[in-house]
């Protein structure tokens, strides 16, 4: 019987990756709602610094090192999946190939020394045109997965509603919304926290989503940059004001930075943060088309119940806190 078509027991014990994360924390509460048991593996102290969903047992060791998984991680206990909410904190080349690809090459290799069956993985739907080291670093490992003896499940999220709260400040501070070009340059379909949270879960229970790649965004339609200002002033109650950063001066600045990387380590480390600055200034995070070569929403699947326009409503009053870390561009 292929892992397709085992049928998978309704309540699993999984070991999440990446739990103290803002998704990882969300997919250990949609573990346990669902009845399943939780075991976080995470960094030494990193519980002490995030609150953790109670229910969870919390596991301390390191990622990057196989052998502490498989020590202080399984312990040699049974368990029926993995679930990895873990990526790079930066995406620049050295964190991206030590934890998108190296730490999860390593959990593989203890979920097979363990005898676990199932491994999903929270990947990105921007892999879809790699350009960026994060981005190989992803599908590397993707393409390991897939060649493994286990049951699979790589699910490529649009962005996040966190990734796009970054101009409450500005907005609320009565200054204009800054988006590239004429704003129209890109869309997304953004998907919640917790609505992501249950689609992952679902990964482990439902049969179709077994050995798939699963490309997924939250409830439509698709936004542009200019619409998720519109939203953001709509929260604050603030009349729309916009300033457009031309593109060619982001393209200026990326140019620069990697003819002076040729001689620093750390401006070429800066000059990659400035190219995934430029990616998803000029790359809209929807399906793509490679024969009509276009993003398609409508292709791009929908899940959850969460809108944009309601994460923005709770972020204006206070619901929800700036959780972006060091993905934030705005301040």
């Amino acid at each position: 019987m292929t892992p397709n078509e085992t049928t998978p027991p309704t309540r699993q014990r999984v070991v999440v990756l990446g739990a103290t994360g803002t998704i990882g924390r969300a997919t250990v509460r949609a573990l346990l709602r669902h009845g399943h048991e939780v075991v976080g593996f995470v960094r030494p102290a990193r519980s002490a610094r995030a609150p953790l969903p109670s229910g969870m047992e919390v596991r301390e060791g390191h990622v990057t090192d196989r052998d502490s998984i498989i020590r202080d991680g399984l312990r040699d206990e049974p368990f029926d999946a993995i679930v990895s909410c873990m990526a790079s904190r930066t995406g620049s080349p050295s964190d991206a190939w030590a934890i998108d690809h190296q730490a999860h090459l390593h959990a593989l290799d203890a979920a097979r020394n363990g005898g676990i069956g199932h491994f999903v993985q929270l990947s990105a739907i921007c892999v879809q045109k790699p350009r960026l080291a994060f981005q190989e670093a992803k599908l590397a490992f993707e393409r390991a997965l897939m060649g493994s003896e286990l049951a699979w499940s790589i699910v490529r999220p649009t962005a996040f509603f966190k990734s796009l709260s970054g101009q409450l400040n500005r907005v609320r501070a009565g200054k204009p919304f800054l988006y590239f070009g004429d704003g129209e340059v890109t869309a997304c379909k953004p998907i919640g926290d917790d609505d992501l949270a249950e689609y992952l879960v679902g990964c482990l229970t439902d049969p179709e989503r077994r050995c798939r790649v699963l490309p997924i965004g939250g409830p439509g339609p698709a936004l542009t940059a200019r619409q998720h200002g519109e939203l953001l002033f709509e929260a604050v109650g603030a009349s729309p004001r916009f300033r457009s950063v031309p593109v060619a001066l982001l393209r200026g600045i990326v140019g620069g930075l990697s003819a002076l990387g040729r001689i620093s380590s750390s401006l070429a480390e800066k000059a990659e943060l400035a190219r995934i600055g430029l990616y998803y200034a000029t790359e809209s995070m929807l399906v793509w088309d490679p024969v009509r070569e276009r993003y398609d929403a409508e292709a791009t699947p929908e899940f959850g119940t969460e809108t944009l326009r309601d994460y923005y409503g709770r972020l204006a009053r206070g619901e929800v806190g700036d959780e972006r870390g060091d993905h934030a561009l705005f301040r």
